[in-house]
C-alpha cells in the first residue's frame, strides 16, 4: 500500500488517518481510535479513548472493562475529526459493526472492516456507501466460498438438535461467543428444548437483549445445579471450550461447529466434531465482489483472508487493487487447535 499521499496509512500500530489524528482498529495501544467492531482482533484494550457505535458500544465496553474512555456515535451521524469529515456506516458483520466513511478535500475513502451482505436479525443490514476507494477483507475470498441461504442452514441445524433430543443426547454447537453465538440462538427452533450456555456467550447475549435483539430464553450453564441433566439440551459455547473439563458436565454429546470454514473439505475433521455447519458472519465470494463493484470505487485495498488473490482476480477485472499486510484474522481464529485447559479464546474472552 503506497503511503505518498494516501488518506489512510499503514504504520506499526496499524491504520491511521494522520489528516484526523486517528487509528482504525489499532494493533495495539493508541491515543485515539475508531473501532469498527469488538471481535479481539479489531479492539485491543489500553488506547486513551475510542470511538464506536451507539449499538456497539456497550458490547465494546464488555470486552475492554468500564474504565475504557468510550465514545459513540449513530450511524451516519457526521462528526468533524480534525481535517477530515468522518461517519460509521452499518456493515452487517455483527451487533454495532460499521465501515468508517472518511471525506477530505472531496475526497472519500471506505474502511470496510469485516462485512457481510445476507440478511442477519441480529445486527444491522449492510449500507453501500460509495467512495473512490475501498478498503475491503477477504476472508473468504475465493470462488468455493458461496455461502447456501440461512434458511436451509437453520433447518439443518433444528432437524440435527431434534435427532439428538430424541436419542437423548446434549447437543453442543461451537461458534464465535460475538456475533456467531447469537446469529444462531436467532435461527433455532424454540419449542425444541431447554437452551444454555457457556459464560462468554451469556454475557454478550445479554448486551444483544439490551440492544432489543430478539433472542430465544437462554441459561449459563455454569449457574445450574451440580448433577443437572443435559440431555435433548442444547449448548452453545466458544470453539476453545472444546475438549476442556468444563464439557464433562454434559454427559452423552454430540458436537457441532458453526463457521464458514466448514464449507472446505476436511474442516470437520480437523476439528474432531460430529457435525459442521457452514454459517459466517463474513461475506462470500459473491458478495465480496458485488460490494466492491457497487461502491465504484477506482481503487480497491484489499486486506486479511485470500487478499493476494482477491487482488489478483480485481486486477484481470480491469480494477485498481492492491493487498494491504493486516493483523486482523477475520474467522481464522475458529480453527486454532482446542485448548487444553480453562476455556479461552482468541476472538472472544471466555468465563465458563
Amino acid at each position: 500500500m503506497s503511503t505518498n499521499g494516501d488518506l489512510i496509512t499503514l504504520t506499526e500500530s496499524g491504520l491511521f488517518c494522520a489528516a484526523g489524528n486517528f487509528y482504525i482498529d489499532p494493533w495495539g495501544a493508541v491515543d485515539h481510535c475508531i473501532i469498527t467492531h469488538a471481535h479481539s482482533d479489531h479492539a485491543h484494550a489500553g488506547s486513551k479513548s475510542y470511538l464506536s457505535t451507539t449499538s456497539g458500544q456497550g458490547i465494546l465496553r464488555a470486552r475492554l472493562g468500564d474504565h475504557a474512555n468510550i465514545k459513540s456515535v449513530d450511524y451516519r451521524e457526521p462528526l468533524t475529526l480534525g481535517d477530515v469529515k468522518v461517519s460509521l456506516h452499518p456493515a452487517g458483520h455483527v451487533l454495532g459493526s460499521a465501515q468508517v466513511r472518511i471525506e477530505y478535500k472531496g475526497e472519500i475513502w471506505v474502511l470496510s472492516s469485516d462485512y457481510k451482505l445476507a440478511h442477519d436479525p441480529t445486527c444491522e443490514p449492510f449500507e453501500l456507501v460509495r467512495c473512490h476507494t475501498f478498503i475491503s477483507e477477504s476472508t473468504f475470498g475465493l470462488p468455493i466460498y458461496r455461502w447456501r441461504p440461512d434458511d436451509e442452514i437453520f433447518k439443518e441445524i433444528n432437524d440435527w438438535w431434534r435427532a439428538n433430543r430424541d436419542a437423548g443426547k446434549c447437543s453442543i454447537i461451537f461458534g464465535y461467543a460475538l456475533g456467531k453465538a447469537q446469529r444462531v440462538l436467532a435461527g433455532l427452533d424454540r419449542s425444541t428444548g431447554p437452551i444454555y450456555t457457556h459464560g462468554a456467550v451469556e454475557r454478550l447475549t445479554r448486551e444483544y437483549r439490551t440492544m432489543g435483539v430478539d433472542l430465544p430464553k437462554t441459561e449459563h450453564a455454569g449457574s445450574l445445579p451440580k448433577g443437572t441433566k443435559f440431555g435433548g439440551s442444547l449448548i452453545i459455547a466458544p470453539p476453545s471450550a472444546q475438549g476442556t473439563p468444563w464439557m464433562r458436565q454434559f454427559g452423552t454429546v454430540s458436537t457441532a461447529f458453526a463457521s464458514g470454514w466448514m464449507r472446505i473439505r476436511g474442516a470437520r475433521r480437523r476439528k474432531a466434531i460430529d457435525k459442521g455447519f457452514v454459517l459466517s458472519d463474513h461475506a462470500d465470494w459473491d458478495e465480496l465482489n458485488k460490494a466492491i463493484r457497487d461502491t465504484g470505487a477506482e481503487r480497491i485495498i484489499v486486506t486479511h483472508g485470500y487478499a493476494t488473490e482477491m487482488v489478483r482476480w480485481l486486477t484481470e477485472c480491469g480494477l485498481q487493487a492492491e493487498a494491504l499486510p493486516t493483523h486482523f484474522e477475520g474467522e481464522l481464529a475458529e480453527m486454532q487447535p482446542p485448548a487444553e485447559a480453562e476455556p479461552q479464546e482468541k476472538d472472544e474472552e471466555s468465563q465458563p
